[in-house]
């Protein structure tokens, strides 16, 4: 069963890359008191997540921000390294935070894991936004199909108002 709209958000612990290193950081420091966008990808340096996902909320990052948003993150079932350089590639810096659910402990939590063995990709996270207020999902938009529609950034900034 998946996470829905007035749920809280499961206790996890995120892997990123920043200026000191390796670092960790929990759901509760990210969530706690704050407006959170989180989109998720199912995987880093993929065709339709290189392309169109993770640049549109790169693009949007400001329209988002000026809806009352704390912080965008960029959330896969990968390593810190690969999602840092990733995110560096497409100018993620200081607009999208770039997390790894390294071990998809969060994203099992959260009932929105996939096998996508099929690709070769193993495990990984469905293509979906969250808008989260002080730990709670407020909206909840998973793909269905192929593509970037209702996970994408110009929904998100029609949705937020």
């Amino acid at each position: 069963m998946s996470i829905k709209v007035g749920d809280k958000i499961p206790a996890a612990r995120f892997k990123q890359l920043t200026a000191e290193g390796l670092g960790e950081v929990s759901s509760e420091e990210l969530f706690a008191g704050r407006s959170v966008v989180l989109f998720s990808v199912p995987g880093a340096y993929t065709p339709t997540c290189s392309k169109e996902h993770l640049p549109g909320f790169v693009e949007n990052a400001e329209a988002i921000k000026a809806k009352g948003v704390d912080e965008i993150i960029c959330l896969s079932v990968n390593d810190p390294f690969v999602m840092q350089a990733w995110g560096s590639e497409h100018g993620a810096d200081g607009k999208v935070r770039m997390l790894a659910d390294w071990d998809a402990g969060f994203t099992k939590a959260m009932g929105l894991d996939q096998d996508i063995g099929a690709a070769g990709l193993g495990v990984r996270g469905k293509r979906f936004s969250m808008r989260v207020e002080d730990g709670v999902v407020e909206s909840l938009d998973i793909e269905e199909g192929k593509g970037v529609t209702v996970s994408g950034a110009a929904y998100c900034v029609n949705a937020l108002g």
